[in-house]
């Protein structure tokens, strides 16, 4: 296991992904449009490996000795044009196109089109010749490219886990729009094991229905495709860590929330589609 091999995972998804946008571009030219980020956690011999295309999160809860509260830190890179760091990146990248970047609708986006600037897929703005008819004309970009827009290239990341780790929170960010890092992990903490990622859920849409003045009920009766207007997609999946399985002790001789220590690696994969 290494960083390289998510790096590998990630660019060989990609290719096989374009590669069937290719084969039915004359069929379904709309799949040039489809897109996904794409947030992945391994552990393995004591050691997490995060690797994230796009603007999903994994934050860790970590309890401090003399504190009753479990911190949390953010372990993962986000690929968002809402942040300084991301828009500089595109510039620097496409020094040529002042338009790498442009504010429409108070938001950020990429070519005025797109927030995150990494994704498997979306072919339309990494391939040119997916920017073309029979491709919708909202998706195509008035004047042609010759490098990629966006990338699938993951921001990758070694953590080493500590005793003190105790669970992980993967979620797309629909989630984060609502919660805090912090409210998050509180959450996690103070909750039952079962069901927990369902409680982080329906908490980040009591919230978003909250900032709408309505109520959570009649959230709820809102047709999926129309809710895309009041809240963004949320994924969530909540992995509790074991510190005896962390440190190398044995997989099956002992109670474990996962597996995924010296002797198996454990794969977290999230795939969340942005549209």
């Amino acid at each position: 296991m290494s960083t390289n091999v998510l790096r590998k995972a990630f660019l060989a998804t990609e290719d096989k992904f374009l590669s069937l946008v290719r084969k039915q571009w004359l069929v379904k030219p709309q799949m040039a449009s489809v897109g996904s980020c794409c947030l992945t956690g391994v552990i393995c011999n004591g050691l997490l490996y995060i690797a994230n295309a796009g603007d999903s999160r994994v934050v860790l809860g970590r309890s401090v000795r003399g504190a009753k509260e479990v911190i949390a830190m953010q372990l993962s890179t986000e690929h968002n044009a809402s942040f300084d760091a991301v828009r500089d990146e595109l510039r620097s990248l496409h020094p040529n196109d002042p338009q790498i970047v442009v504010m429409k609708h108070k938001v950020w986006r990429v070519k005025g089109l797109i927030q995150i600037s990494r994704s498997i897929g979306d072919a339309y703005l990494k391939k040119a010749e997916f920017n073309e008819e029979p491709l919708l004309p909202k998706f195509r970009l008035h004047e042609p490219f010759r490098k990629p827009i966006l990338s699938a290239e993951p921001s990758l990341l070694v953590h080493k886990l500590h005793p003190d780790d105790q669970f992980l929170i993967f979620a797309s960010d629909g989630l984060w729009e609502h919660l805090s890092n912090q409210q998050a992990v509180r959450i996690v903490q103070t909750s039952p094991r079962n069901g927990i990622a369902r409680r982080l859920v329906k908490t980040a849409l009591k919230e978003a229905a909250q900032k709408r003045e309505m109520r959570y009920s009649d959230l709820n009766k809102i047709d999926r495709g129309v809710r895309r207007h009041f809240h963004d997609d949320i994924t969530v999946i909540v992995v509790f860590l074991d510190p005896h399985l962390i440190n190398g002790s044995s997989c099956y001789n002992s109670p474990m929330s996962i597996k995924g220590g010296a002797c198996q690696p454990l794969l977290v994969p999230l795939l969340v589609t942005h549209r």
